[in-house]
């Protein structure tokens, strides 16, 4: 082998001594997967906005986590309430920080940063939209563009996540009802209808399933885990 062959094949072993430890060095340092404690309702209960409830919404939630494995934490669903003992959503779900399917996405640090409780937060904003808001085994929520679409999300919130004061009906009558009334939801896709808030984004048309599926819903709802 002449020295100039030899120089050539040592340059090419160094390249690729580097090349394998850079891709080395960006797999250790891609973080490491953690539960998911964050999802979109893949089916709702097929009764419009009657829920059975809070604690209805809370065994959905519950139900749809343990059949992809993660039925060991406590789930809660993100929903308020109104009237005597009004319950706001955001005091819920826990204190965080929640990643989607997969554990590597994290929709929000805490509940102030969920909810952009500053001004530096709000800017900051939450990680959520069609590729984060996922259902509990990983697929995305149809939303604007897809047929149909389903991004409207139940919630009964205004965008700070807490329940309304005044004497409308913004929760489907408590997540009872499946015929008049009205239920406040988000759009899961942050995107249509002039609000892409992903909590508040405007009234359904009422409360029953085909109301629901009229605006752009399928009855889904967001779960978190508080542990």
């Amino acid at each position: 082998m002449t020295l100039r062959t030899q120089h050539t094949a040592a340059v090419i072993v160094a390249i690729g001594v580097a090349v394998a430890g850079t891709s080395y060095v960006a797999s250790a340092q891609q973080p490491a997967p953690v539960p998911m404690t964050f999802f979109v309702t893949s089916v709702g209960l097929g009764n419009g906005a009657n829920l059975g409830g809070l604690a209805g919404a809370d065994a959905h939630c519950q139900s749809l986590a343990a059949a992809v494995g993660r039925g060991t934490s406590t789930w809660r669903a993100y929903l308020s309430t109104q009237g005597a003992n009004a319950v706001n959503a955001r005091d819920r779900i826990g204190s965080g920080p929640w990643f989607a399917h997969g554990g590597v996405r994290r929709v929000a640090a805490d509940v102030a940063s969920l909810h952009g409780d500053t001004l530096e937060l709000a800017q900051l904003g939450n990680a959520l939209g069609k590729v984060i808001s996922m259902t509990e085994k990983g697929d995305r929520v149809n939303g604007v563009g897809d047929t149909p679409n389903q991004h409207d999300i139940l919630t009964g919130s205004q965008s700070n996540g807490r329940a309304y004061t005044d004497g409308m009906d913004h929760t489907c009558n408590n997540w009872t009802a499946n015929g008049a009334g009205s239920a406040q939801v988000g759009h899961s896709d942050k995107q249509g209808g002039g609000n892409g808030s992903w909590n508040s984004s405007h009234p359904s048309r009422a409360c029953g399933q085909d109301d629901l599926v009229a605006t752009g819903g399928a009855g889904l709802f967001y779960c978190f885990a508080t542990n």
